[in-house]
């Protein structure tokens, strides 16, 4: 068992769980961040499976051993992709691993953290793109609200899985109207070059036999295309034609405030972010950020606990 090290300087731990990577990174009583670092993607949907259980928590463990070295921390803040409330077990075995106690370890959903990186609350609006989407707000009063996010599966247009989605579908239609037309577009090639063969199986193995977040890494390889094959260049302005509405729905829900896209997807190509710019309304103040929830995650460790009112 890692002992842990003699540190007796409060830390503040901040992770930030997503289906593609995991982030942490300690911060000092004064927010400046001591240390960082990345582990695998987690996401509280694992937790319904024996199988799944075990991959978070050996997760967690590596993520211990690379926090342990630099010190304990005093409190943890963890925002979890697909979490719902119930972190009863992720508590404790987070508090195992790390030397604390439970009630210092505290989960909620990676939108709340991705949200306080960019705004305070009230402040604006935050789309994130990265294995799925989601738009967030959370008003002056800390409530959090939602549009989109509802998975891959239903929808999370403009996210990594999608854009994955969109471009296998697209290439099999056109496979079922002429076969090997794939041939002649560099979208569908570095396509079949990722997910390993030409062949229906291939696809059907990647898209159907894989974790979401394996399955939107994909994303790249339509990205990398874009700027040769017109369909890969139509599916990220679509892309951000979806992260235009999430902001949108909320604009139209709440009144208009500063919008900030954030997300690994949004990265991918300029036509993303610049196609969600053109739909929002003229002179809407809009940015896009490069993120940095785990260190947001971190400083809100070591804010006082709320008291009930």
């Amino acid at each position: 068992m890692i002992q842990p090290p003699s540190f007796t300087l409060d830390l503040g731990l901040g992770i930030d769980a997503g289906g593609t990577q995991t982030r942490w990174a300690l911060a000092a009583p004064d927010g400046a961040i001591l240390a960082e670092g990345t582990v695998a993607g987690l996401s509280a949907l694992q937790m319904g499976s024996p199988h799944g259980c075990d991959t978070v928590r050996t997760t967690f463990a590596e993520l211990a051993a690379a926090v342990l070295l630099h010190g304990v921390p005093s409190r943890v803040q963890a925002g979890l992709t697909g979490f719902g409330g119930d972190g009863e077990l992720l508590q404790r075995w987070l508090a195992e691993l790390l030397h604390m106690q439970e009630a210092d370890v505290h989960f909620c959903s990676d939108m709340e953290i991705a949200y306080r990186a960019s705004f305070a609350p009230g402040e604006g609006y935050l789309v994130y793109a990265g294995t799925g989407s989601i738009g967030a707000f959370i008003d002056a009063g800390g409530q959090f609200h939602r549009a989109g996010g509802r998975g891959v599966v239903l929808d999370d247009g403009g996210g990594g899985f999608w854009i994955a989605k969109e471009a296998l579908r697209h290439i099999w239609r056109l496979e079922d109207e002429s076969p090997g037309a794939w041939r002649a577009s560099s979208m569908a090639q570095a396509v079949f070059d990722y997910v390993g063969g030409d062949d229906w199986a291939c696809s059907r193995q990647f898209i159907y036999g894989q974790e979401r977040g394996a399955v939107g890494k994909l994303a790249l390889a339509v990205a990398a295309s874009a700027d040769r094959d017109p369909a890969a260049a139509a599916i990220l302005c679509n892309a951000g034609t979806e992260l235009a509405r999430l902001a949108q729905a909320l604009i139209t829900r709440f009144g208009p405030r500063p919008v900030a896209v954030s997300g690994r997807a949004a990265e991918l190509h300029p036509s993303i972010v610049a196609a969600m710019r053109a739909l929002l309304p003229a002179g809407l103040a809009f940015t896009q950020t490069a993120g940095g929830a785990h260190y947001a995650a971190a400083r809100m460790a070591l804010e006082p606990p709320r008291t009930p009112a």
